[in-house]
């Protein structure tokens, strides 16, 4: 998939990875990069194309869809983390959570699959994270989210294919963005997550594992459970 020439649509764009996200799709090339987000006017990028976004209002999901008609990658990159805890926590904030993460991504593709469809084909790129294979207390809404949108990533992946359009999982960890600005752990550039997230894009890679941390995270999922979680709570 030819990033030059192409049209993409990045949810979540004013802030963080997203931001990178279109303003590197707007300098390799893109022709037009649509950024969407709940607040457009917050998006101040140059050269790109705001549009008022809520993925979890199919309303708006399906006016982008035809706003961004001409579109032929789709980042799912839009998140949002509660910290809600599963017991305890406010179960909006836990349906909050899912809604973003799992549903938002399926109903952007869904909208999004016959766009790609009719230009051609194109590539999906679901923005994922290490903790959709490891589950943490404080992160448990957000793990569910992304496991659940790990499994529709793989399984779109599939229903896809036969309609020219590649589907490509990006696995980080902690990035140096807001949203997680009060954890203190080492974190990623996400300018350089992504880059390394539309590298894999353009080669059509299934799966892109961008950081230490989770490349760490994946070869210990062979371990049994107690020793794994063991190993991450010391």
């Amino acid at each position: 998939m030819d990033i030059k020439g192409s049209v993409a649509l990045v949810t979540g764009a004013n802030r963080g990875l997203g931001r990178h996200l279109a303003e590197q799709l707007v300098q390799r090339g893109a022709t037009t990069v649509y950024a969407g987000a709940r607040d457009h006017s917050s998006v101040d990028l140059p050269g790109v194309v705001p549009v008022r976004l809520d993925i979890t209002d199919l309303d708006q999901v399906a006016a982008a869809a035809r706003i961004a008609g001409d579109a032929t990658i789709v980042i799912n990159n839009a998140g949002v983390l509660t910290h809600a805890d599963f017991i305890t926590g406010d179960p909006a904030d836990i349906r909050r959570e899912l809604d973003v993460h799992f549903y938002g991504a399926l109903w952007m593709t869904r909208a999004f699959a016959p766009v790609l469809e009719a230009n051609g084909g194109g590539a999906i790129l679901n923005v994922l994270s290490g903790l959709s294979w490891v589950h943490l207390p404080g992160f448990g809404a957000y793990s569910a989210g992304k496991a659940a949108e790990w499994a529709l990533t793989n399984v779109t992946r599939q229903e896809l294919a036969p309609r020219r359009i590649t589907v490509t999982g990006l696995h980080v960890g902690y990035m140096d963005t807001d949203m997680i600005a009060d954890i203190d752990s080492p974190k990623a550039n996400p300018a350089l997550i992504a880059a390394v997230a539309l590298d894999g894009l353009e080669q059509g890679a299934w799966e892109v594992i961008a950081d230490e941390t989770t490349r760490q995270i994946k070869s210990a999922l062979s371990a049994p459970s107690d020793e794994l979680y063991a190993s991450l709570s010391g």
